[in-house]
């Protein structure tokens, strides 16, 4: 193989890593956000609950004004009842009386229910307050360890390209501007192996001078097809 050939590998091994490394990079944003969705998320969760708590305790108070209203007015026509001196009106304010009266009873009944339902609401509200405790704090772990991992494979990064330019200024311009046009068109691969006179970028046969020029070893060959750089695989 060609001494410039095999630089050219050893440049591409460079090139993949830094490739790799560049696109893990590009995901950190996007899984911050995703923990802090997650978390906005459970959090939205737990303040909903807490709201129907306090619309809960809103309309329990309401109800109880309802039956101070009509415990008041029980009141009233009681001392008028003693006051009035006419049995038709002492039994119509008695009939009052009965109608608030059983309004009173219907409106604790609803009090009740919404007392109940106030107590289950509490238990889940302290049930979601934890999980969203826990989710924040392995959120805040989760982000410290992405903001970790940044930092070390921007260093990564920086390293690589650092030994990648001192690498490639070793090689011809001509051939290193070929390659490098190559790897950006190809997005994987510029320099590939020849197997069986088979390019294993494209998967198509090569002719059989070609195979032969690669195999000889004498000469940079491109496969006709895609026009990868070839290189003999035993």
């Amino acid at each position: 193989m060609q001494p410039e050939l095999e630089q050219l590998l050893v440049l591409q091994n460079r090139d993949q890593k830094i490739k790799q490394i560049q696109a893990e990079i590009k995901t950190i944003p996007l899984q911050k956000a995703q923990l802090e969705s997650n978390l906005a998320t459970a959090t939205a969760g737990l303040e909903a609950l807490k709201m129907r708590a306090k619309h809960l305790e809103v309309d329990r108070k309401k109800l109880e004004l309802d039956v101070g209203t009509r415990t008041e007015s029980i009141n009233r026509l009681k001392t008028q009842q003693y006051e009035t001196r006419k049995n038709e009106e002492f039994r119509a304010m008695g009939n009052e009386i009965e109608r608030y009266e059983k309004e009173i009873r219907a409106i604790e009944d609803q009090e009740l229910e919404l007392m109940e339902q106030a107590e289950t609401l509490k238990n889940e509200v302290a049930v979601e307050e934890k999980k969203t405790t826990a989710a924040r704090e392995s959120v805040a772990r989760q982000l410290q360890d992405l903001e970790a991992k940044g930092r070390t494979l921007e260093a990564q990064l920086q390293a690589l390209q650092q030994e990648r330019a001192e690498m490639a200024g070793r090689v011809d311009e001509e051939i290193i501007d070929r390659y490098q046009r190559l790897f950006a068109s190809k997005r994987d691969a510029a320099i590939v192996a020849l197997e069986h006179e088979v390019c294993t970028g494209c998967h198509m046969k090569v002719t059989t001078q070609t195979a032969h020029r690669v195999k000889s070893g004498r000469e940079i060959v491109s496969c006709e097809q895609c026009g990868r750089i070839l290189y003999w695989s035993d």
